[in-house]
């Protein structure tokens, strides 16, 4: 497989392009190698088509693929939302089957420990290909970001509470309108797992999973854990002032450079060049 790229190795070859035409997982003992936006992955598990309770979304982008950890996390969370009505999960992008880099979309999603989950609730029709590429998920935050819309509803609470209570869940990511929606009704007891859930723009229409480094993946970098407390001090800033228009007179943001294979971890070297 590695020939393929070799090349160009001597002109510092884009991760991206690298990882992104990689069609297969390795061999290798699963191993997620680095950082969530800065690693890759080892002996991926793909997440079949469809399940008892989730079916994969968007199959020709070939990312539903991750950690068997983060597979299995997706079977626990697909059962508990059974059991609040729902008809199971989509589940959009996940990994590429060595992870690195993507050619389009996410910085992150690069080791196999992140999950985009839809917050369209699943019917119990297994979907066409067609369907899975051409069916959208639905906003649940309002058109100005503020809050909540009419399709949220209790039932996206409780998922978002099991998934919250899940071990194996380092954090959350989510609308600022969902967070704030979620710090107004949230129990007492259920107070202590909204720490984890962290607002970042977008995240409207999923919510975007993020475990915690498997264990025996020692090369696995974790984030930095999240802020003490339940965050709900803080979360009005990201339904008001976050929602401003940018400063016309501050500084352009310089765009980062692409990553090139030697800024990943060593280990990714191995993970391309393994059959």
């Amino acid at each position: 497989m590695w020939a393929m790229f070799t090349a160009s190795a001597s002109a510092a070859p884009i991760a991206k392009e690298l990882f992104g035409h990689a069609n297969l997982p390795t061999a290798q003992t699963p191993q997620s190698y680095g950082s969530y936006a800065k690693g890759c992955l080892a002996g991926a598990m793909q997440l079949p088509e469809s399940g008892a309770n989730w079916q994969a979304m968007r199959l020709s982008r070939n990312r539903n693929w991750g950690h068997p950890d983060t597979v299995a996390f997706i079977e626990r969370l697909g059962r508990s939302a059974e059991q609040v009505g729902w008809e199971g999960l989509y589940i959009g992008d996940m990994s590429q089957p060595r992870g690195g880099p993507m050619l389009t979309g996410h910085a992150s999603h690069q080791i196999g420990l992140d999950a985009d989950i839809w917050m369209r609730p699943a019917t119990g029709k297994v979907l066409t290909d067609s369907e899975r590429e051409n069916l959208s998920s639905i906003s649940v935050v309002s058109s100005d970001l503020k809050s909540v819309n009419d399709n949220w509803t209790r039932a996206h609470h409780e998922i978002l509470v099991a998934a919250l209570k899940d071990r194996s869940v380092a954090r959350i990511f989510v609308s600022g309108a969902i967070k704030l929606q979620m710090c107004a009704d949230a129990s007492t007891p259920e107070r202590k797992y909204l720490r984890k859930l962290r607002p970042w723009w977008g995240h409207t229409s999923h919510f975007h999973v993020r475990l915690n480094c498997p264990r025996g993946s020692t090369n696995c970098t974790e984030q930095a854990p999240p802020p003490a407390g339940d965050g709900c001090d803080s979360v009005e800033w990201w339904v008001t002032d976050a929602l401003l228009p940018p400063d016309p007179n501050a500084p352009a943001k310089v765009p980062k450079p692409e990553l090139v294979l030697a800024d990943l971890p060593s280990q990714c070297h191995g993970v391309l060049e393994s059959p």
